[in-house]
């Protein structure tokens, strides 16, 4: 495991970047203390989802862009401390 600090990290990134996808484990670290472990992704584990695997799941109702009523300025909630007849 390569240990850099981490103004080599941001001058050489690429090359760190293909060395860690090669498998390397790099560790980056500031004034000689590691503070990042840069390694590569398993693209076996990252699995693509299927177009349509949701179909039939989701439900977006006709009125799903209607105004909400807490922000028309004609609405007036019994408990909303900004209108006119608010009484405790």
């Amino acid at each position: 495991m390569a240990t850099v600090n981490i103004h080599e990290a941001k001058t050489h990134l690429s090359r760190l970047i293909e060395r860690a996808r090669r498998g390397e484990r790099i560790v980056i670290a500031k004034a000689g203390t590691p503070v990042a472990v840069l390694t590569g992704i398993d693209t076996e584990a990252v699995t693509r989802r299927p177009i349509g695997m949701d179909r039939g799941r989701i439900v977006i109702h006709p009125d799903f862009d209607d105004p909400l009523p807490e922000f028309d300025a004609d609405y007036s909630h019994p408990a909303d401390p900004l209108a006119d007849d608010y009484r405790r």
